[in-house]
């Protein structure tokens, strides 16, 4: 169920300067699967479709797009209305990842890329021993969380399910998932892409599997307070964070007002108000912005 222009989350698209080191984090650690590879681009799932998260082979690592699924075509062509009405620049007319039918790209506030499309091919499920259950929602550190939030409501009628703060962080849902899109208050970086599993024994087990490669967890596991999803978090190669979650708060009434938090209020972690100092100083910018990223 989705009221608005857009269905659902669709993909995160990350260049990196270092392919492989990607495709094992993606693989041997989150437990997706490739499902297609072009001479500079593999693309990968948890869920039945062509794609959920491409890398893109490059010199740099940066966010190169972010996907979301349009409700049809009529919703497609009323976002490429609303684009060009406000001027934003736009990446390509047609669609630029494999396995969509249709859509376009533009540049976004702040040097975000969106890539909005309909007809995502599917496919035939793999059997994995251990995987999530597919892509979720990202969260990202705009320098005008505010302004890329009224962005949101107003080219894609994304809707307020929390709010935190004056101004400081956002939560928004384009359907039933409390949030699809996580706006704080930052630097300009996105900070990390989260990948929906069905218990907490999963997240368990992702430390596990760190703990074998050499890694580590950042933080968690912690049950937040806006969504209360009980979530985990480390550091893929490229620099992006991935969250594994459960548990997400599902909203059905399509007019529930937001809930208001204090900026210092528990939102972020209803088990203790304890965080490491240095969670959110992890991310990479947008490729447009990689000059300007400090």
């Amino acid at each position: 169920m989705a009221w608005g222009l857009i269905r659902e989350m669709g993909h995160v698209s990350i260049q990196t300067d270092n392919i492989e080191g990607s495709i094992f984090d993606a693989t041997q650690l989150l437990g997706l699967r490739v499902t297609d590879r072009t001479a500079n681009e593999v693309y990968l799932a948890a869920n039945a479709v062509h794609h959920e998260l491409v890398y893109v082979e490059s010199d740099v690592n940066g966010i190169h797009s972010l996907g979301l699924i349009a409700q049809d075509g009529n919703a497609l062509r009323e976002i490429r209305r609303r684009v060009e009405n406000e001027n934003f620049k736009f990446v390509s007319h047609t669609a630029v990842s494999a396995g969509v039918e249709d859509g376009f790209s533009f540049i976004g506030p702040e040097g975000w890329i969106f890539e909005i499309y309909t007809g995502m091919q599917t496919v035939d499920p793999v059997l994995l021993g251990f995987g999530p259950d597919r892509y979720g929602h990202i969260n990202f550190h705009p320098r005008d969380a505010r302004g890329m939030m009224e962005f949101l409501r107003r080219i894609f009628d994304f809707r307020l399910s929390d709010i935190i703060g004056d101004d400081f962080a956002y939560f928004m849902r384009c359907n039933p998932d409390h949030h699809g899109i996580a706006l704080i208050q930052g630097r300009g970086a996105f900070h990390h892409h989260a990948w929906q599993v069905q218990s907490i024994a999963e997240l368990a087990k992702l430390g596990d599997r760190l703990g074998r490669a050499g890694r580590e967890l950042i933080w968690g596991p912690v049950r937040h307070g806006a969504g209360h999803n009980i979530a985990a978090y480390y550091v893929e190669t490229s620099g992006a964070v991935v969250e594994l979650y459960a548990d997400l708060e599902q909203i059905y009434d399509d007019e529930r007002a937001p809930v208001i938090w204090g900026e210092d209020q528990n939102w972020w972690n209803m088990w203790s108000n304890r965080r490491t100092d240095d969670f959110r100083t992890y991310g990479i910018p947008s490729v447009t912005e990689l000059k300007t990223f400090r």
